[in-house]
């Protein structure tokens, strides 16, 4: 559904007018509504082309995709030639995750492909899933292709919504950074050292990663063995304990027992998924791939090599005692959207991870590329936290038509890495444009002949 002469949108239009580049006579855009709080922006070449056909969708679980500015997706395909939709899901903007519900996220993937399904000058749709969105949209794909056997197994820690079902696939689908997901960031953000679930402030010292004493240092950390241990331990048994609290919630509510008919709230202090614990402070972990992979350097240059890190220790007080670092949700969408089953041997390396069983979230990208046999795009940025994560879900991958390929020097936020290039004895701009050359590889990548 289009709207038109709205205050609000031809503010927005007007603001949008203001601060659009140069170039931007090159498309052209029209506001939709997807859904019951699901806006969008539906971008087109001015003078459509062979490419137009095939059109991007873009989104993220709690991401302003509607945005202006020099790294928006929508706006640089349609400079490439394509049409692209970029929409923000329902979910809360304000950053504090714990309204994020991945069926609910899941219906809003399934609106705006519904919506380009609709028009006719659409014949490819391609999903488009930066960070927390590569795993949205690989799971709306595995469901989307694969039905509810795919999110309501035996071994999921909790069904998913028959609401589900009869979901449109894409025809592919390009992970960009992207996270493991809500389920297994959590697992590696959640704090050990908490020893109230709901007190932020009662921590235990010895599994403190604050802690000089056990390795801390502004200036980068270094964590012995010992310690990385005893951390990953301790954060494997405290989320099956959340998960054993959760699930005991949800069977006194179906008893009749609970305090309340349908869900209880549930808070978790220093959970929120987004801090990438010991590896954003100590970067000799998670610090290179295990194999060889294409490398592209800036102007589109490519090696094969096994690909390093370059990102620069991110460290901080501990955010844990902070209201805002606390998980505010429900037992069931816990279950749903935070939680994952961690084995008796997790933990993770220089390379990569081990002991989570993916299969027990149908949220994880790991989960989902699994079902997805269209074409597939991973890229990883290696100035990112989360560059780590492409190759384990490559390895998972059953699409014949598969490409993983890492950008140097670039920011999860798709930005040049200056003060990594710094810290490697580089110029600041030595890893150049990489928003330019993030999407010149994409448009490559799109419009290779037979792939769409």
């Amino acid at each position: 559904m289009k709207f038109a002469g709205s205050a609000i949108l031809a503010a927005t239009a007007a603001t949008m007018a203001l601060s659009a580049p140069a170039h931007a006579e090159a498309y052209k855009t029209t506001f939709v509504w997807l859904a019951p709080g699901q806006p969008g922006v539906f971008y087109e070449p001015v003078s459509p082309g062979e490419k137009a056909r095939i059109a991007v969708f873009a989104m993220h679980p709690d991401g302003d995709y509607l945005r202006p500015g020099p790294t928006n997706t929508c706006e640089r395909l349609a400079e490439r030639g394509y049409r692209a939709l970029c929409s923000n899901a329902t979910s809360s903007k304000a950053g504090s995750v714990g309204d994020m519900n991945q069926d609910k996220v899941s219906l809003n993937v399934k609106a705006g492909v519904t919506w380009l399904r609709a028009q006719a000058q659409v014949q490819k749709i391609v999903l488009f899933g930066h960070s927390g969105g590569g795993a949205m949209m690989s799971s709306y794909q595995n469901i989307a292709e694969n039905g509810l056997k795919a999110c309501q197994g035996p071994e999921k820690q909790i069904k998913c919504s028959s609401a589900l079902a009869d979901m449109p696939p894409a025809d592919g689908v390009m992970l960009i950074d992207a996270s493991m997901g809500m389920p297994g960031s959590n697992l590696i953000s959640i704090d050990p050292a908490v020893i109230d679930d709901e007190d932020g402030r009662k921590i235990d010292p010895a599994l403190d990663m604050y802690n000089p004493a056990n390795g801390f240092n502004p200036k980068g950390s270094k964590y012995s063995p010992e310690f990385t241990a005893k951390f990953f331990a301790g954060q494997r048994d405290r989320m099956l304990r959340l998960v054993a609290k959760a699930k005991a919630q949800i069977a006194d509510i179906e008893a009749g027992k609970g305090h309340f008919t349908d869900d209880q709230p549930f808070v978790v202090a220093g959970a929120i998924p987004r801090e990438n614990k010991l590896n954003a402070q100590d970067v000799r972990l998670l610090s290179h791939t295990k194999e060889a992979w294409p490398l592209l350097h800036s102007g589109g240059r490519i090696t094969t090599e096994v690909v390093h890190t370059v990102r620069v220790p991110r460290s901080t007080a501990s955010p844990t005692p902070l209201a805002a670092n606390a998980l505010v949700t429900t037992a069931r969408n816990f279950l749903r959207t935070f939680s994952i089953t961690p084995l008796q041997n997790y933990g993770y390396d220089e390379t990569g991870f081990y002991g989570i069983d993916f299969a027990s979230s149908y949220g994880t990208t790991y989960n989902a590329v699994t079902g997805i046999t269209k074409p597939l795009l991973q890229m990883g940025f290696t100035g990112s936290y989360e560059y780590s994560f492409a190759e384990g879900a490559r390895a998972r991958a059953i699409s014949k038509d598969k490409t993983l390929v890492y950008l140097e020097g670039a920011v999860h936020g798709f930005v040049p890495c200056k003060e990594c290039a710094v810290a490697q004895g580089l110029p600041e701009n030595a890893y150049g444009d990489t928003v330019k050359t993030l999407y010149d590889y994409i448009d490559t990548w799109l419009a290779k002949p037979g792939r769409f």
